[in-house]
């Protein structure tokens, strides 16, 4: 597996400038450095202290950027290989092994069975492959799945393209934002 160490970067916080591992090649599409930036100060003050569940994680960089800005910990969920590798990698070059945990699964398509023994997380990042139909999918199994605190903040990147259903059991829609070619969703689980 080739691994790239330029361009990704941590933004601000604790880790600020921090270069972190992606992988070469197409498969893996880490947020950019503008669009995090941009979605870390929509959320503000939601971020210290919280616990972050990380889907489709990637390279980890949502996660390990709001662990920057001072999250508790955090939840990195992957179902490929080499992003769990990573992810792995991202969290031992940050000194983050004591705040996090990794898991290789499929949220898309499975409820998280162990979500009993991890902390209710209250902020969550969504960033799947785009218009392959996985966002409701995953809200479904991750509702089913009780990791969620009420009131829990979802972020979901998306193709413009690809809209979220209006009325998702358990989500309500509170903003949206376009970046160019990337819809952002922030939702609220109620229950």
């Amino acid at each position: 597996m080739a691994y790239n160490m330029t361009g990704l970067r941590i933004i601000s916080g604790d880790l600020k400038g921090r270069k972190l591992f992606s992988i070469k090649g197409l498969k893996i599409r880490p947020t950019s450095g503008r669009l995090r930036e941009s979605i870390f100060n929509i959320l503000s003050n939601q971020v210290a202290d919280s616990v972050v569940l990380d889907l489709f994680a990637g390279t980890g960089a949502l996660g390990i950027e709001a662990l920057s800005r001072g999250a508790s910990f955090a939840i990195f969920i992957d179902s490929d290989k080499e992003a769990v590798l990573t992810i792995s990698k991202n969290i031992k070059v940050c000194g983050l092994m004591d705040r996090t945990t990794i898991a290789r699964f499929d949220i898309s398509n499975n409820i998280i069975k162990s979500a009993h023994k991890l902390p209710a997380a209250s902020l969550v990042f969504m960033d799947p492959p785009y218009n392959r139909n996985l966002v409701t999918p995953a809200l479904i199994n991750l509702s089913k799945s009780r990791i969620l605190e009420n009131n829990a903040s979802i972020v979901i990147e998306h193709d413009v393209q690809e809209t979220l259903p209006e009325n998702i059991s358990d989500y309500k829609i509170t903003d949206q934002r376009r970046y160019g070619k990337t819809l952002v969703s922030f939702l609220k689980y109620m229950v």
